[in-house]
């Protein structure tokens, strides 16, 4: 995949980070979620096979978990 636009970076440690990013393979679009790493104290940041591609036909449903698991952690939440 080339060119990748980064849409969010989460810091899983020191080392190790989650990158959700738009890019394009082949002349398709994907949503690319992939854990990067580093060994230079984050000067650069490296793919690992770690990860999961989406299409766009996918997103719809992926949106709807991601809602269905907060509104799941807010009713956790307001019971505790």
């Amino acid at each position: 995949m080339a060119d990748a636009k980064i849409l969010a970076t989460i810091e899983r440690s020191d080392t190790e980070q989650l990158q959700i990013s738009v890019s394009e393979y082949k002349g398709r679009s994907y949503l690319n979620m992939r854990i990067f790493y580093t060994t230079d104290e984050g000067a650069t940041w490296l793919p690992t096979k770690k990860g999961v591609t989406f299409s766009p036909d996918q997103l719809d449903l992926l949106t709807e978990a991601i809602e269905e698991a907060k509104q799941e952690f807010m009713a956790a939440e307001a019971e505790g």
